[in-house]
C-alpha cells in the first residue's frame, strides 16, 4: 500500500514446498494493495490446498497472516482445517472476515501498506498517488486499502485514485466499514494467488 504506512512492509510467511511452473506458464497477476506480486512457479490448486492442510499449525498461520493480519481471523481460518478443496477454503475465509471486530479491523489495517504503481510508471503518476494516500492516511490514521482483482494494470492509477476521492468524503465510521470489506476482499485474492501460483503472497499487499 507507494506511500507506506507506519506499520512497514508485510512479513513473508515460510515457504510451503512447491513443484516448479512449467516453462511458458505465465504467474498469475496479485491484488492491489501496494507493488505488483512477484511472480512465482505454477502449481495445481490441489497440490497447494493439501500442503496448506497439512502444514504445521504456525506455518499456517503464518502463511493466513500473510493474507490478512488479523492474528484472530487467522487462528479461526486455520482451526477448520483440511479444507475439501478451494471453495471450502474461501467460504471460510469470507465468513471469518465478515466477523472482524473494531479491534480486529485495526490490527489489520496496520499490516497493510497503501497500494502503489509498477515502478515503469511515470513519474507524475507515482507523485499524485503519494500524495493521494498521504491524504487519506492523514484523515483516517491508516493505509488506503483496495482490491484491484481483475483490474488491469492500467487502470489501477485511476482506480486508486477515483476511490481515494469517493472515499475521503466518507465519515470514519463508514470509511472502516469499507476498509473492512476490502480486507476481505483482498484476503480472499490472496489465498487464491498463494495457492495456486507461489508460495508466498506478495510482501506489499498487492498492486496487493
Amino acid at each position: 500500500m507507494s506511500s507506506e504506512s507506519h506499520a512497514g512492509p508485510r512479513k513473508r510467511p515460510p515457504p510451503l514446498h512447491h513443484t516448479p511452473r512449467p516453462a511458458g506458464r505465465p504467474a498469475v497477476s496479485g491484488q492491489t494493495h501496494a507493488n505488483p506480486v512477484i511472480p512465482g512457479p505454477y502449481e495445481p490448486v490441489e497440490d497447494g490446498l493439501a500442503r496448506f492442510n497439512h502444514a504445521p499449525e504456525a506455518a499456517a498461520e503464518a502463511v493466513l497472516l500473510a493474507c490478512c493480519a488479523s492474528r484472530r481471523w487467522a487462528l479461526r481460518v486455520a482451526a477448520h482445517r483440511p479444507y475439501p478443496d478451494l471453495d471450502a477454503l474461501l467460504a471460510a475465509a469470507d465468513e471469518a472476515g465478515y466477523d472482524l471486530t473494531h479491534d480486529d479491523v485495526t490490527e489489520a489495517l496496520a499490516g497493510e501498506r497503501s497500494p502503489g504503481l509498477d515502478p515503469t510508471a511515470p513519474s507524475a503518476a507515482h507523485t499524485a498517488l503519494r500524495a493521494a494516500h498521504a491524504a487519506y492516511e492523514s484523515r483516517f490514521g491508516h493505509a488506503f486499502v483496495i482490491c484491484l482483482e481483475g483490474r488491469r494494470p492500467t487502470e489501477h492509477l485511476n482506480e486508486m485514485l477515483g476511490g481515494i476521492r469517493v472515499r475521503m468524503t466518507n465519515e470514519r465510521d463508514e470509511e472502516r466499514a469499507i476498509a473492512a470489506e476490502e480486507l476481505r476482499r483482498l484476503a480472499r485474492a490472496r489465498l487464491t494467488h498463494l495457492l495456486t501460483n507461489h508460495p508466498e503472497p506478495d510482501t506489499a499487499g498487492a498492486p496487493r
